[in-house]
């Protein structure tokens, strides 16, 4: 009886405002998690290597866990969400996550807590790949920009929320509390999804695929190629080697064997038709591209604010946490006006705004000070709110209903590569432009590697905006 009232009000019924919001919070808070449980993490990584004593190379798998289980599973989560049913694999992934949570706060050794993140993790995976392909299902298609921005927002206020709250949990309780604090949200978010959102009721049927139909072959090789190819980025930072070109040439393999497989399956985890729709291969390149920009503004950012413009640890702090403000103050507006002007023309806007900021970070000297970094980043950042906003809105909008899971799968997947990428490949990037050592660069060497990065990052985005335009011309 529940699920029906739940599910009257979604559609439009006469009560629809408190459940329709309830539901909508629901897969909010989920989004909030999901990139919380990333950035607290960070902050407590030193906490966590003195009371295990470990060296870092141990202790960033406390990190890595989580990342890796995301990337790798977030695409299968979200086809077996469209198999079994949306709502009830959102509830076992937020399930996963509270319990490991928990389970991480009361690891009592280092490998214990990196085997909680991984479930935690996996959770994380489905509470991010359903919560946006159910706003297709919990909103009306004329407000779906609104809804993602609401996404977005969340998203960016759980990324900015981490550094500070972690850093204040561990100075009064102790790293434990840094992984308790989500448990009552947790808690919160399952039982607003449980009350306010309508339940399962059919599952695919088309093309002869059924509630058994899922790729597990397809699925298993998609996830150890994308983990091969996240290993081979993250364990390349101090210096890319002939171990990490191994992981990349063997990622590729691996890419060449999963569309063989998918090919000739009954029932693929991705139909190879996707991959030949160029609007959303387009819309996919787009978000990876600007995700790999994205990452570069956090590369480089605590370097240019401490080494080129000589600022102390609280002001670079500070500084840093202009971009995930910015971003959480725009999310909503951008929604707005994705949902008044549409999703094709707002991109193309997004794009520009990003472009424009890059442009002005790669030739505004140095001696503009903390205003000459961090306005242009303010114009990036709210040109990527209004870009991620306008681009999940014309993935999510029109895709079958059958295949919201996956494909929101897929896209929360070129959005995680693009960071992955960018952490490795514009962190080389920067220290190429340095031309020495960061730690030991003098300020003039740590400016001429930001403009050096900025520079190839307008040209990144040149590349979206050509994807973006031509894509608008399709429609």
């Amino acid at each position: 009886m529940r699920e029906a009232v739940a599910e009257q009000e979604l559609a439009g019924g006469p009560a629809r405002g408190l459940v329709a919001q309830g539901g909508l919070a629901g897969l909010a808070l989920a989004m909030l998690l999901s990139s919380l449980g990333t950035s607290i993490a960070n902050v407590g990584l030193p906490a966590l290597a003195q009371a295990f004593d470990v060296p870092f190379r141990e202790v960033q798998w406390v990190v890595l866990a989580y990342l890796l289980a995301i990337t790798t599973l977030i695409v299968g989560v979200g086809r077996l969400g469209d198999i079994v049913g949306r709502r009830r694999l959102l509830l076992a992934g937020i399930a996963l996550f509270t319990a490991g949570s928990a389970a991480s706060a009361a690891a009592s050794g280092l490998w214990m807590l990196v085997a909680a993140r991984a479930v935690q993790g996996l959770g994380a995976a489905a509470m991010m790949a359903l919560a946006t392909a159910f706003v297709g299902d919990a909103v009306p298609k004329e407000r779906i920009g609104r809804a993602m921005g609401l996404m977005g927002t969340t998203s960016a206020v759980g990324t900015a929320l981490g550094p500070t709250l972690g850093g204040l949990l561990i100075a009064a309780f102790g790293w434990p509390a840094i992984f308790l604090v989500t448990v009552p949200p947790g808690v919160a978010a399952f039982l607003l999804v449980r009350r306010c959102l309508p339940a399962d009721r059919g599952v695919e049927t088309a093309g002869g695929a059924g509630r058994g139909s899922f790729d597990i072959p397809g699925t298993l090789i998609l996830a150890l190629t994308l983990g091969t190819y996240a290993l081979a980025m993250t364990g390349g930072r101090g210096g890319f080697g002939w171990s990490d070109l191994t992981l990349l040439l063997a990622a590729a393999g691996g890419a060449g064997l999963f569309l063989a497989v998918e090919a000739r399956t009954a029932s693929p985890l991705l139909r190879l038709e996707m991959l030949r729709d160029r609007t959303l291969c387009g819309r996919l390149a787009m978000s990876l591209l600007v995700a790999t920009v994205l990452m570069a503004t956090l590369v480089v950012g605590p370097f240019h604010l401490a080494r080129a413009l000589g600022l102390g640890a609280a002001a670079v702090g500070l500084g840093m946490s202009a971009g995930p403000l910015v971003a959480a103050l725009t999310g909503v507006p951008a929604g707005r006006l994705v949902d008044r002007f549409g999703a094709a023309g707002m991109t193309v806007a997004g794009l520009g705004a990003v472009a424009g900021g890059c442009v002005l970070l790669a030739l505004l000297p140095a001696t503009l000070g903390v205003a000459g970094y961090v306005g242009p980043l303010v114009v990036v950042t709210a040109g990527y709110a209004l870009f991620q906003t306008a681009n999940n809105t014309a993935v999510m909008a029109d895709v079958e209903k059958d295949r919201r899971g996956v494909v929101s799968g897929v896209l929360n997947l070129s959005r995680n590569l693009g960071l992955i990428t960018g952490a490795s490949v514009m962190g080389t990037i920067f220290t190429l432009g340095v031309g020495t050592e960061v730690a030991v660069a003098v300020p003039e060497a740590v400016a001429a590697g930001t403009r050096t990065i900025f520079a190839v990052s307008a040209g990144l985005i040149a590349v979206a905006l050509l994807l973006a335009v031509r894509t608008a011309g399709r429609r």
